[in-house]
């Protein structure tokens, strides 16, 4: 079965390292000021020559409460008045965009994110829709994966309604702890009850998916009341479960310097933890699809992973690997072609620059050769957790173990621990070692070494 896994605490302790979640290959950390609007429009001229689909992310960075844990790029305001000339930048951005697209290029998927998009009111996300669809060829007949970010406590029936209306089929719910103790800790007051009015709402509308995020290794969190939580959102039956592992970097984050540091769970317990969850959604009929990922056997991402057609890119596990991703918004990431493209992180930057009439592309990277291949092999790791020599070589035109014949003894050192299978012909990343394939990954990973770690959240 593809989603077995089994747990060994020895191998966990040995390659529960900092490392990338590969989003992306090569990672953001390699973005550079070097690449610019100039690169972005040659991109989208090869996308609209080759007809390519689309997928499109939209930034919204604003929400009225801070979450102590949270690393997310936003702007915490009570003044709903901030939204309105954010949108008319966006709308900008929209229009820029789409004129170096073809209008018959599909927006096979939609996702909007932040920040929390639910902050913008009725009329306002009625207007950024119209936007969309008007200089965009979103779909109208639900096949498109319409999908937005909701939090419990800024959604409600009526707005559930809207979002149907408007064309959204899929739903992520943040609930991170249901916990009282563990909420007040990150400054996240959400209860059960204001949940599941949600996801009810959902479900009498028709959505098509529901995904709920959990976080393990918050302040004040134990394996026992964690257990709990999973044992409450199990009971809401969502169709998909992210349970991330909090990474506490304050240096990085201000929001996570006020978090008390003495709160958080011991190591040992965040393992405990992890453990129990697995153990439980497996009961329930949950299948590990990779990288903290849970769905049931009938998700698009389980049946995706069973016929090997998986992929993953800034937006995660997704179906729509092979569309050109085009991020609108501050901070918004696109993936088009051989170009990774990053726009201004400031908010006045980026408003600024739309205001000039201008993009606000700020940082990117321009993938090679080399860039694409080991992006195949991460990718394949990653998704389907073996990787097949012969495919890699017919498409690349290489010896596999020629081309990476300096990482032979790291990986056979990995296959000695029982982390992989190795042979000449391929490799499968075993049950023990898939809660660890980031660490699989990083063997492949170029840029790594050059890189600071500390960056990173650990595997586990």
């Amino acid at each position: 079965m593809l989603d077995a896994i089994r747990w060994d605490t020895d191998l966990i302790r040995r390659y529960d390292l900092a490392g990338p979640r590969y989003t992306s290959y090569p990672t953001a950390v390699q973005f550079d000021s070097q690449v610019g609007t100039f690169d972005l429009f040659h991109a989208l001229r090869d996308s609209r020559k080759a007809l390519r689909p689309l997928s499109l992310y939209v930034h919204v960075p604003f929400c009225a409460n801070i979450c102590y844990y949270c690393a997310c790029n936003k702007v915490i305001t009570k003044d709903r008045g901030r939204a309105l000339p954010y949108l008319q930048r966006l709308e900008q951005e929209i229009q820029l965009i789409a004129c170096h697209l073809d209008p018959t290029q599909k927006v096979e998927q939609l996702h909007f994110g932040g920040g929390t998009p639910t902050f913008l009111s009725h009329d306002e996300l009625r207007q950024l829709m119209a936007q969309l669809r008007k200089h965009f060829n979103l779909l109208d007949d639900d096949s498109g994966d319409h999908g937005i970010e909701i939090d419990p406590r800024e959604a409600d029936w009526s707005t559930m309604g809207l979002l149907r209306e408007l064309g959204f089929n899929r739903v992520s719910i943040g609930v991170q702890d249901l916990d009282p103790a563990v909420q007040r800790a990150v400054n996240r007051p959400q209860s059960l009850e204001e949940t599941r009015a949600v996801i009810d709402a959902a479900r009498t509308l028709q959505f098509r998916s529901i995904n709920i995020d959990l976080i393990y290794g918050l302040p004040k969190q134990t394996p026992e009341n964690f257990a709990r939580t999973v044992d409450e959102v199990i009971s809401l039956q969502p169709d998909r479960l992210s349970v991330f592992n909090y990474a506490h970097l304050p240096e990085r984050f201000m929001p996570q310097r006020r978090i008390n540091g003495n709160d958080l769970p011991a190591p040992a317990q965040k393992l405990e933890m992890l453990q129990r969850t697995i153990e439980q959604l497996t009961a329930a009929g949950y299948r590990y699809i990779g990288m903290d990922h849970f769905a049931l056997p009938d998700d698009d991402l389980a049946i995706a992973q069973e016929e090997s057609t998986l992929q993953r890119n800034f937006q995660g596990y997704t179906t729509h690997g092979h569309c050109d991703l085009i991020g609108l918004g501050v901070s918004a990431i696109s993936q088009i072609g051989d170009l990774y493209c990053q726009n201004s992180s400031d908010l006045n930057q980026y408003q600024n620059a739309l205001a000039s009439a201008q993009l606000a592309t700020s940082r990117g990277l321009l993938c090679n050769s080399d860039d694409h291949l080991r992006r195949a092999v991460i990718q394949q790791l990653i998704c389907h957790f073996s990787l097949e020599f012969a495919q890699i070589e017919q498409s690349f035109n290489i010896d596999f173990q020629g081309y990476f014949g300096e990482l032979w003894p790291q990986l056979q050192e990995m296959a000695d621990d029982g982390l992989i299978e190795l042979d000449n012909e391929r490799i499968t990343v075993l049950p023990a070692g898939r809660l660890l394939v980031r660490s699989v990954c990083m063997v492949f990973d170029a840029y790594l070494e050059q890189q600071n770690r500390q960056r990173f959240s650990r595997v586990i």
